[in-house]
């Protein structure tokens, strides 16, 4: 069975403990995305989250990486830290506005994530996936959900994601439940779990069991041994994978993605 592309990397490229670990000593700082872009296949905007940016940033952000790379962008807090989702709709057309289109064929999906306190309203939260846009300027647009709170575990959370077509993120971490289910036409995982004591940021007898499920999900499986909230599987096709190192172990984020990225070669 053939499977679909592949992106593994970090969230952002802005961290002063990169320097003289994964940036080599002396790099300029503003070669750091180059480099980045270069030794990784796709990077998570995390930025975007606390901020806009004018559409030059986004240009040249994609002229910095070469062909085939992939960005993903964190949705703004002003989109997801609400009360009621349902008045998010200014904020989210203000937020898909602001330039990302620049970003051409280096766009991938847009990340939301929300509070470990926001939980579960069937209502709200789709009304949230109807505020979505599937297109901006033309440009073709995918959705991916971090949702951590326990009652989201639910097959009517699955359903309704499968319904819009908007990917749940499967977070492996420490803190906050997992959800694994497949619920788009792309798989968005991040591995929160790391620990900077580790030179791969997780244990090296770890790699081969994620580069199994990696695999799995790009060839359209559903891996054995994750959390899973719906027993309804869906249709077995390839898919997009993106995968983050991120947060947990994050000065080791690097070599995590690179031994990852090896692994799957």
């Amino acid at each position: 069975m053939s499977s679909a592309l592949i992106h593994v990397g970090i969230g952002g490229w802005t961290f002063e403990p990169w320097r003289g670990t994964f940036y080599p000593p002396g790099l300029a700082q503003k070669k750091e995305l180059e480099f980045a872009a270069r030794a990784l296949t796709a990077i998570e905007i995390n930025g975007t989250y606390y901020s806009t940016f004018k559409p030059a940033s986004f240009a040249g952000w994609a002229a910095a990486a070469p062909e085939g790379f992939v960005y993903t962008v964190k949705g703004s807090r002003f989109c997801t830290n609400r009360k009621v989702l349902a008045e998010a709709g200014e904020s989210v057309q203000r937020f898909v506005g602001q330039g990302l289109v620049e970003l051409g064929d280096k766009l991938g999906p847009l990340f939301w994530q929300f509070m470990a306190t926001k939980k579960f309203d069937a209502a709200d939260f789709q009304a949230f996936l109807d505020l979505l846009p599937r297109k901006h300027e033309g440009v073709a647009l995918r959705h991916a959900v971090q949702v951590r709170h326990d009652s989201f575990h639910v097959p009517e959370f699955v359903a309704m994601c499968r319904k819009a077509g908007v990917a749940i993120v499967y977070a492996d971490s420490p803190q906050y439940p997992a959800i694994a289910d497949i619920s788009a036409d792309f798989v968005y995982a991040r591995l929160e779990a790391g620990e900077d004591e580790n030179p791969l940021c997780y244990p090296g007898a770890h790699f081969p069991r994620w580069t199994e499920v990696v695999k799995s999900w790009a060839a359209g499986g559903r891996p054995e041994g994750l959390p899973y909230a719906s027993d309804e599987v869906p249709p077995v096709t390839p898919r997009e994978t993106f995968v983050f190192f991120i947060h947990g172990g994050k000065v080791r984020a690097p070599a995590a993605a690179q031994e990852l990225i090896r692994r799957l070669a």
